[in-house]
């Protein structure tokens, strides 16, 4: 298959940490619809895709015996017009394939899964139906429970998490997100990940004045917590 007109945003030629249990590397697809300020790639957010996609391939080709995984990140990868050419390029080579996402185009997601091109999904919560337009700074909240239920009714694994930094999110906020997952019927782990402060963020959020108290939230679905000093409360 050839891909001469496709272009990527970069690529990550090694990791250990972002596609669980398996070795893998990441291609990077610029562009995002959210605008979070918590953002840790505003580099790819305002970015343009200019690698060719080819090469991409070809450095794959020739990783089979190391890697056997790709994670597709970004920005919002289903945004990119050629996300099924690329899904169905690296699945042509024998990789299992990971999705970042937040969630706002369901009908893409289900279009991905139906045709057997992903095997894992990482879904962004960005935060209960108060507060999600605040930090998202696009009304995608529905979107975004359609996505879930997509999901859950998969037989992909897949996982939901929510980026905590205080200024934006409090205790309440998350046990709203715990119940309306519970009332889902979300089985699998949540996971909740305290905000990691760097100088270059999408915007100039600055440091938490507190951290959450994970003893104050309920434990109606199974919760994991990430960059957090503690591990489970």
């Amino acid at each position: 298959m050839q891909n001469n007109n496709i272009k990527v945003f970069d690529l990550t030629t090694f990791t250990l940490l972002d596609f669980p249990d398996t070795p893998a590397a990441i291609i990077w697809l610029a562009g995002c619809n959210m605008r979070c300020p918590y953002c840790h790639n505003p580099d790819i957010v305002f970015g343009k895709n200019s690698l060719n996609f080819d090469e991409v391939i070809k450095f794959l080709n020739k990783r089979k015996r190391v890697l056997e995984g790709v994670v597709i990140s970004g920005g919002e990868p289903t945004l990119h017009k050629d996300i099924f050419k690329i899904c169905k390029s690296i699945k042509e080579l024998g990789y299992k394939i990971k999705l970042d996402t937040n969630g706002s185009n369901p009908d893409i997601l289900k279009k991905l899964i139906e045709k057997g091109y992903l095997d894992y999904v990482a879904l962004d919560f960005k935060g209960p139906k108060k507060k999600f337009e605040n930090i998202a700074k696009i009304n995608s909240y529905e979107q975004t429970l359609e996505s879930i239920e997509i999901l859950i009714q998969s037989d992909i694994e897949y996982e939901i998490r929510t980026t905590v930094h205080t200024l934006l999110l409090n205790e309440n906020d998350i046990n709203e997100i715990i119940d309306i997952l519970k009332n889902m019927g979300y089985k699998k782990r949540y996971f909740i990940q305290n905000y990691i402060h760097i100088d270059k963020t999408l915007k100039d959020i600055g440091f938490q004045e507190r951290f959450i108290e994970g003893s104050l939230l309920e434990k109606k679905i199974d919760i994991e917590f990430r960059n957090f000093e503690f591990k489970n409360v």
